[in-house]
């Protein structure tokens, strides 16, 4: 391969997409659309989660025990009311989830030290939110039943109550403080490389074919491999640029933090996109229509990074033989590694089969690529 013929292809890359506003409008300002749209929009965190209370005792039992609903950072307190009736349109229109419901003999119970209980109802249509608010309302009630016990019995006893008791510590790592975004962001930044790169090169080579300028380039001493690596230069450039905006974003719009090595974040951002880019140019070759390649791109791609790669579905809650298409799907292993840097400043030491399995994935599809693509008119 002679450098000046790929530098010649590149320039001529790089002039048209800086001539067409679309191109550079899909390589640049897409991806950064979807990093602060995702960003803000995409989380997976449940609280604030709206709440409705019936208080039907009017006591100060009752009274403490819906203000630890409302104290607590999981719930936020909607409204009173005093009829099912109007819990049933608060939940019917989503403007409370979860409602608190208390009998009238509530404070007689508590005060009495008798058995007693609440209805919590639910709004099952989300059944992620409903059983986390499930989780939240079950701890804030059983701590409440704690600190009556415990007050019955030094009212009785008239001394404190010696309970063997189980002191949890928890230590979380990495994420310490549990926030979704932490976890959401690198793996978005593993997605949108994977469907923006694709998409971008698998136009490349059918526009030649369908303006007719292929013609021209078939003409020339130009090999094969020389035409492929001029046109994945210019956007790979532009894949570097995508990677560099999505880092300082999230470092200074999202305060996403970055514990592990900067140059191993980048090194390996290139494996992946050498094969992500190479996966889009096969494309093109194979369709030689700008229209079948986009839309065979975006479902080699958008739909498999999405829904196999673990950036939002856990893969192991995926049935069998789901978890073993998964294998094959290159963002799942990136959004490994991404998060693996990101959130545990791992090494390689830790990632070598992640990152050997990107690096022959991106050889075998440029191989294929140099193959498939032939200088003669059919």
């Amino acid at each position: 391969m002679k450098l000046n013929r790929i530098t010649a292809i590149s320039k001529k890359e790089f002039l048209h997409i800086i001539r067409d506003p679309r191109s550079l409008g899909m390589g640049i300002a897409i991806p950064m659309l979807m990093l602060f749209l995702f960003g803000y929009a995409l989380t997976l965190d449940v609280d604030r989660v709206p709440l409705i209370a019936w208080d039907q005792s009017g006591t100060h039992a009752g009274r403490e025990l819906t203000s630890r609903f409302a104290g607590s950072r999981y719930f936020s307190l909607y409204g009173y009311t005093d009829n099912y009736r109007a819990i049933e349109h608060a939940i019917d229109s989503r403007e409370a989830i979860i409602a608190l419901v208390i009998p009238a003999d509530f404070g007689r119970s508590v005060e009495a030290g008798r058995k007693t209980s609440v209805q919590v109802i639910l709004d099952g249509s989300d059944p992620n939110t409903a059983t986390y608010a499930q989780g939240y309302a079950e701890s804030v009630i059983s701590r409440y039943s704690g600190e009556i016990v415990l007050e019955q019995t030094r009212r009785v006893s008239g001394m404190e109550p010696r309970l063997a008791r189980l002191d949890v510590r928890p230590r979380v790592w990495f994420n310490t403080d549990m926030v979704s975004k932490n976890y959401i962001f690198p793996g978005l930044i593993a997605v949108i490389m994977m469907i923006i790169a694709a998409l971008l090169t698998s136009l490349t080579i059918a526009r030649e074919w369908e303006t007719g300028t292929m013609e021209q380039l078939i003409s020339t001493p130009l090999t094969g491999a020389e035409l492929i690596a001029g046109k994945l230069v210019p956007y790979f450039t532009i894949g570097i640029l995508d990677l560099i905006l999505s880092v300082l974003v999230g470092e200074f719009i999202f305060d996403i933090p970055l514990r592990g090595s900067l140059p191993l974040l980048f090194g390996l951002s290139i494996v992946f996109l050498v094969g992500a880019l190479s996966l889009g140019i096969l494309i093109s070759i194979v369709t030689k229509s700008q229209l079948v390649a986009s839309q065979l791109a975006l479902v080699a791609t958008m739909l498999p990074a999405f829904l196999l790669s673990g950036f939002i579905f856990p893969i192991d809650t995926m049935p069998g033989p789901i978890r073993i298409i998964t294998h094959i799907v290159t963002a799942r292993y990136f959004v490994s590694i991404l998060r693996g840097i990101y959130l545990k400043g791992v090494g390689l030491g830790v990632m070598a089969w992640e990152v050997a399995l990107l690096a022959v994935f991106a050889a075998v599809v440029l191989g294929l690529s140099v193959m498939k693509f032939r200088k003669k008119m059919e």
